[in-house]
């Protein structure tokens, strides 16, 4: 039995308030997750990437540093969506540093 098994019986004795909390504790526990941005070990050096693409997050954000505009990249890469950059930057935004270092070290290299 998985997990979604397990809870289903259990969602529909609470009550709605109980829901709601449920909910928030989700919300909270999922606050810092980015849609289609993941890391995995022995991916792309487990750089944070585009799910489906493996294109790394700090590479969109330097080609965008660099003057690249979003209708170039996602012409340049053609499995990208305008809401995947939309993530990405997102992703930046709350990640900085650690994007900073992997720019730093990736145009180093």
């Amino acid at each position: 039995m998985n997990s979604f098994q397990e809870v289903e019986p259990l969602l529909s004795t609470m009550t709605r308030a109980e829901k709601a909390q449920l909910l928030q504790w989700v919300v909270r526990d999922l606050g810092d997750a980015f849609p289609d941005i993941d890391s995995i070990p022995g991916v792309c050096g487990g750089e944070p990437c585009i799910v489906r693409t493996r294109i790394p997050v700090w590479l969109l954000v330097q080609a965008r540093k660099l003057g690249t505009s979003e209708a170039d990249l996602l012409r340049c890469y053609p499995t990208l969506r305008a809401e995947d950059l939309a993530n990405a930057w997102a992703y930046f935004r709350s990640h900085r540093d650690e994007i900073e270092q992997q720019i730093q070290e990736n145009e180093g290299a």
